[in-house]
């Protein structure tokens, strides 16, 4: 019994040793940060004096005084979300699902050509797009419009209120196939052909009843994962219309999405606390869509 109780006594011990580093990294990198971006939210702050707090004042404002966020950043941020991260992922999904139709080697060619732009680092993939997208006669579209006889003079595709978020949404779009894009990929590659056979015995007619029947419910673990990966890969775009248009606020808050506007408080005019509350809300939204990413596709059981 002694020897018993030793051995469970150090099994315990050993997973909390184990366990230590990622408690510690996890302290360090989530929930130190997150606790004192939530306690900022409640104060004034510009970084030279001491934080003072002002209670909800910063909400307050931020939901009733503040009409570039209500007329523009919640809005553009709303719809860049659905366009590029729910559109990013239905994306990823279908170049996913039928590049998994092919052969084994066009499949592998094909994959890393799709997955390698989500290398490319933000300076580099933005001034790519940026001399593509640029507003004079030397910017390759315009170039090209030019040429066709389109256009009779050069847009300026990066400055103008009408063509920077779809210029926002198309180089997100192009870039989103990244690691969530190889995760769905490889849950369909790895899915049991019994069930694909199983189904149509059972009476699957067509390959969008085998995608909804059987494809999507034996990959849901690696669907969640690309859920939560486009998530954070539009969250990370955010900051894109500041990048293309060398501006911040965006032109006419055009590209003005909610990292944008944290950028603007917090590094231009050092209204740290104001840009802590507008971190919270989006740390809020993020976990909602988390939330909902999970009942849709987590475990039923």
């Amino acid at each position: 019994m002694k020897t018993n109780r030793f051995v469970s006594t150090m099994e315990k011990h050993s997973n909390k040793v184990l366990l230590f580093p990622y408690v510690a990294l996890f302290s360090l990198f989530i929930l130190i940060p997150v606790s004192v971006a939530i306690g900022l939210s409640f104060t004034y702050f510009n970084t030279v004096q001491a934080p003072r707090f002002i209670g909800l004042t910063n909400y307050i404002n931020l939901l009733t005084n503040d009409e570039t966020f209500m007329q523009y950043v919640l809005p553009k941020t709303i719809s860049f979300s659905i366009m590029a991260g729910f559109g990013g992922y239905f994306l990823s999904f279908f170049m996913a699902w039928s590049i998994a139709q092919l052969p084994k080697l066009p499949r592998t060619i094909l994959a890393i050509i799709i997955y390698s732009p989500s290398l490319t680092g933000g300076v580099m993939l933005t001034n790519v797009w940026a001399v593509f997208f640029n507003g004079d006669k030397s910017g390759y579209l315009n170039a090209f419009l030019l040429w066709l006889n389109i256009i009779d003079a050069p847009i300026m595709w990066l400055q103008s209120e009408n063509t920077l978020m779809p210029v926002m949404i198309i180089v997100t779009l192009w870039s989103s196939m990244g690691v969530g894009f190889l995760a769905i990929l490889s849950g369909i590659l790895n899915g049991n052909q019994e069930l694909y056979e199983a189904a149509y015995i059972d009476g699957v007619k067509n390959r969008f009843q085998e995608i909804i029947y059987v494809t999507i419910p034996s990959a849901r673990p690696q669907m969640l994962f690309g859920a939560i990966m486009s998530l954070v890969g539009t969250i990370n775009a955010g900051s894109i219309g500041t990048a293309l248009s060398g501006r911040n606020p965006t032109p006419n808050n055009a590209g003005q999405l909610i990292v944008s506007h944290i950028d603007d408080y917090g590094f231009i005019r050092y209204e740290m606390g104001y840009a802590a509350a507008l971190s919270v809300l989006l740390l809020i939204g993020m976990r909602l869509i988390a939330i909902g990413s999970e009942k849709l596709f987590g475990d039923k059981e």
